[in-house]
């Protein structure tokens, strides 16, 4: 009797088995079967880049780092770290810079974009683009003009009172020192190591504008 008991439980767990196998394989036509594509969104979007509209159609994943190089063609900002570490990518937007590469295009509808190629010419520079080119302040130039899209803005946050971390007094005006301007500038790295230079060109341009 115990024999037979024994036999039984053996077959049914090795039919058990055989079972669960035969379910865990997917029939040949859900093989067969392609996966849905799901169709990416797009969303319109008018800005204003270095002084003229644009009107797009974009995907709403896009980053304004990549509508300003792929939609607009304006390659000048440039894609380093793509995760907001290095500066690189560093645009003017309604006079505040920011890491295009962390900022969704379609954030900035109706906004006014300025990059490195709104702020001079090779005919025309920016004063700031003057002073890097005296003072060296590049070396590969991989980082340059989100460092000077930068550096413009700091000198405009000073002179709108904007304090920093190492902003000692708040009532009697904000002075362009070293350590003010340094600390502002640590979020665009230059991998070649050019910080004193690019402090030298902003300082210059900040004792020329006061």
């Amino acid at each position: 009797m115990a024999t037979e008991l024994h036999i039984s439980r053996r077959n049914m767990l090795a039919g058990s088995a055989a079972t669960a196998a035969v379910a865990a394989v997917p029939p040949a036509e859900a093989q067969l079967q392609p996966k849905p594509q799901v169709a990416p969104t797009t969303m319109p979007l008018s800005i204003k880049v270095n002084g003229k509209r644009h009107e797009l159609q974009v995907d709403t994943r896009t980053t304004l780092l990549d509508a300003l190089r792929e939609n607009i063609r304006l390659t000048g900002t440039k894609k380093g770290c793509d995760h907001g570490q290095c500066g690189a990518c560093t645009v003017i937007v309604d006079g505040v810079r920011i890491n295009s590469c962390l900022s969704l295009a379609v954030m900035h509808q109706g906004d006014e974009v300025i990059t490195i190629e709104g702020l001079g010419s090779p005919d025309d520079l920016h004063p700031m683009q003057a002073a890097f080119i005296k003072h060296d302040g590049y070396q590969c130039g991989y980082c340059t003009p989100g460092q000077i899209c930068s550096a413009v803005a700091v000198l405009e946050e000073m002179k709108a009172g904007v304090p920093s971390h190492v902003t000692r007094d708040l009532t009697s005006g904000i002075q362009a020192s070293n350590m003010e301007m340094r600390e502002r500038m640590s979020g665009n790295i230059c991998r070649c190591g050019a910080y004193s230079n690019i402090a030298e060109a902003m300082a210059e341009v900040a004792e020329a504008q006061a």
